[in-house]
């Protein structure tokens, strides 16, 4: 048996590593860098007004709730707290912030081994075959219903370099619902990287070493408001990701004008050059928790064929080519593990340019 004072010693101890995680992520005010990027593959920046203030896709304007209870002074950015408790909803320090390993969808994998074992579940559109220095999509923002704590929904970009084996380098961005990593239901933007397929590198926000913000208007992790109602008014975010071809530096911008930081170069191998494959789409865990497929909406939580003001949508889906320009996607792709659980349906035609329908309820009759 395990004595008390043994008890007591592992609680304080685990006490003391709380605290000084805490310490760590929780910094005070500091001066943010004010590098920018050399090239934009939108036109030159001296021509936009990076910062400022702009309409969204849908005509409709998007905020953050912080923004309700101030703004950050001049020079600094703005980070979200961590507390004891988002801590200890983690299952171990360490993990907090994390994705588990092999949640990255593979379009092209006949494993179904992989498929089963993940847990993870996604519905994409996607490109490859070729070099890509950047991605951007206009992503339509829900709030979807997650059955279990441990579980998450989100609608993110990916750019992918390498094979989806141990060295897999990853950057990501867009919205999610998880409440282990925020202990409520919000929406909230967020971003990920990692070097090595989720093993040891990388993060979500800024929960670790990697992403440099340097915007103090837009806080990652924070959550999106409004948001879009099922046969109301719609809601989406802009997102762009790309390559400085000068620095090798990978930027984030949020709308028409905010820059918010970066990945450096440094931090990745494949992704150093270019990336090979770009993923638009969602993705939720599975964890079947009771045996039967989980009801963690995907998107609205209702299938792609429902169409506008129901199902939830990428539009404008672009890639930024190796000339630093914008360009629709070539031979779009599509993929998901269960059609009958979330699916995905493109299109292409009018001011949507290439874009899709994606998301579903989880479990149903037909998602046993």
């Amino acid at each position: 048996m395990t004595s008390i004072s043994a008890k007591r010693s592992t609680s304080a101890t685990q006490n003391l590593d709380v605290q000084a995680h805490l310490k760590n992520l929780n910094k005070p005010a500091v001066k943010s860098i004010k590098l920018r990027p050399n090239f934009h593959p939108e036109g030159i920046f001296g021509q936009k007004k990076i910062g400022s203030k702009k309409k969204q896709g849908s005509s409709k304007p998007i905020t953050q709730m912080w923004h309700l209870k101030g703004r950050c002074p001049e020079g600094t950015i703005p980070v979200r707290r961590t507390t004891e408790d988002d801590l200890l909803r983690a299952s171990s320090i360490q993990a907090f912030g994390k994705k588990k390993h092999k949640s990255i969808p593979q379009p092209r994998s006949a494993d179904p081994d992989f498929i089963s074992q993940s847990g993870h579940q996604h519905a994409i559109a996607y490109v490859d075959g070729d070099k890509f220095y950047g991605a951007k999509a206009t992503i339509n923002v829900w709030e979807p219903k997650i059955q279990q704590p441990n579980e998450f929904s989100l609608s993110q970009i990916w750019i992918l370099g390498g094979s989806f084996g141990e060295d897999l380098n990853s950057i990501e961005a867009g919205w999610q619902v998880s409440p282990d990593l925020y202990g409520d239901n919000n929406t909230r933007l967020f971003t990920y990287w990692t070097s090595d397929a989720y093993q040891a590198t990388g993060c979500y926000n800024l929960l670790c070493s990697g992403f440099i913000q340097i915007n103090n208007e837009i806080a990652m992790g924070a959550s999106i408001y409004p948001l879009s109602r099922y046969h109301g008014s719609q809601y989406d975010i802009s997102l762009l990701v790309w390559k400085d071809p000068d620095e090798g530096n990978w930027w984030m911008q949020f709308g028409n004008g905010y820059v918010l930081g970066y990945w450096p170069a440094f931090l990745f191998s494949y992704l150093s050059d270019s990336a090979s494959m770009i993923e638009w789409g969602g993705e939720v865990v599975n964890s079947e928790s009771d045996g039967q497929h989980t009801s963690t909406q995907m998107g609205s939580g209702h299938f792609p064929n429902e169409g506008f003001g129901k199902a939830s949508y990428f539009k404008n889906i672009q890639i930024v080519d190796g000339s630093n320009n914008l360009r629709n996607p070539k031979d779009i792709g599509t993929f998901t593990e269960q059609s009958n659980c979330y699916d995905v349906q493109v299109g292409k035609g009018g001011n949507w340019g290439s874009y899709f329908y994606f998301g579903g309820p989880g479990r149903s009759p037909n998602c046993p």
